[in-house]
């Protein structure tokens, strides 16, 4: 699709950033698992962390196309820095649609610039993709919310300031979700990052388990002054967080087709490039082919999101064709380096150590399908008009 020109030119600005500043060193930095602070604030700097802001909070409001561009360019030089700012922008989507004037007021400014960065609390320890299950509650107390339990896999979980919390604040609700709500809530006594995640990929930022040992929050806290509604508020925002793991994923799939066609074309064998072997050219080609395909079904679901209309099937059948197709372009590129593709020399290890967090990422690509069956259902099929 065609962006109008303006938002052409941030993601071409991005797209200068990753090649200039984040590709040559981000090798390195993954490696040491190194948090990426001078990278982050160049990021700050050219208002990434704003673009899902409106104005007057925000300076520079992008199309949910362009923020779906510029997702896939920064996980294209770093999958790690798209993850920075992707539950932030869920956060700021939230607070954006959902949020009291005093919340917006509060929040909004601070967030556009990146001085307050925010991420959202969703996942149990024992919980998984059931969120109606979790055992997080928020009591009623002296004009307070007191919060207990614990949640994990929570990015920036150290360097957020705020924390869109979903938890329950009426346990005997039936069914469950009307009895969830979401808490905006900052670093208040009570709220311990109590360990880091070791994890496969996603290195540099950090992922961790949060707990909750009766923090205590003003009743301004709950997002809206609505309780009850943070399920069907939570679920609006995963649409586009589910957009936006998309976009991380043929990020990455970008990377690994790029670096493979790079190495077909230089890697010679039996006197001629590998790519005129008709087995690897079939590699490139399916490849480019399904890489191709998944772009077309991400701009697709960011343009659904931007109509007004529930964007929850798109959003879902986005992310689990992207993040297939990152993880099978990932081992292909694997395959197409041979023993290369083994080593830490080259960067198509860390693109399929990073494709699997897309397909486990913002609900699984197994949760995914019932939600796509369920809409399909609802929807009575597919529009295909």
């Amino acid at each position: 699709m065609k962006l109008q020109a303006e938002e052409a030119a941030i993601v071409k600005l991005v797209r200068d950033f990753v090649d200039d500043e984040v590709r040559p060193v981000a090798r390195d930095l993954e490696h040491a698992n190194a948090y990426p602070e001078r990278l982050i604030e160049q990021m700050k700097a050219l208002g990434v962390f704003g673009l899902a802001i409106p104005e007057p909070y925000g300076e520079v409001q992008v199309s949910t196309p362009c923020y779906a561009m510029v997702t896939e360019e920064l996980a294209r030089g770093w999958m790690s820095l798209a993850g920075a700012m992707g539950g932030h922008t869920v956060v700021a989507k939230l607070v954006a649609a959902f949020g009291t004037e005093e919340q917006k007021a509060k929040y909004l400014p601070r967030m556009a610039v990146g001085e307050l960065r925010a991420t959202m609390a969703l996942t149990e320890p024992s919980g998984g993709s059931d969120l109606q299950a979790m055992r997080t509650v928020a009591r009623r107390e002296a004009g307070q919310y007191v919060i207990s339990g614990s949640k994990m896999w929570i990015t920036n979980a150290r360097r957020s300031g705020l924390i869109a919390l979903l938890c329950k604040t009426d346990p005997s609700a039936r069914p469950s979700h009307r009895g969830i709500s979401i808490l905006l809530v900052e670093k208040v006594p009570g709220v311990t990052v109590s360990k880091d995640i070791s994890k496969l990929g996603y290195k540099g930022v950090e992922t961790c388990e949060v707990v909750f040992s009766d923090a205590r929050v003003g009743e301004n806290a709950l997002l809206g002054g609505e309780e009850g509604a943070g399920f069907a508020q939570m679920m609006r925002g995963l649409e586009l967080g589910r957009i936006q793991v998309a976009a991380r994923a043929t990020g990455v799939a970008r990377a690994a087709f790029d670096d493979a066609l790079a190495y077909a074309q230089q890697r010679e064998s039996f006197g001629q490039p590998i790519w005129r072997h008709q087995s690897i050219g079939n590699y490139l080609a399916e490849m480019a082919t399904k890489l191709s395909a998944a772009r077309q079904l991400l701009l697709y679901a960011a343009e659904k999101a931007d109509s007004g209309e529930r964007s929850d099937l798109e959003a879902g059948m986005a992310k689990l064709c992207c993040s297939e197709t990152a993880m099978d372009v990932a081992l292909t590129a694997m395959r197409i380096h041979g023993g290369y593709g083994y080593s830490t020399e080259f960067d198509v290890e860390r693109y399929f150590r990073d494709a699997p967090l897309m397909i486990v990422g913002e609900g699984t690509n197994e949760i995914q399908k019932n939600v796509i069956a369920r809409q399909l259902i609802d929807r009575g099929g597919l529009d295909c008009a």
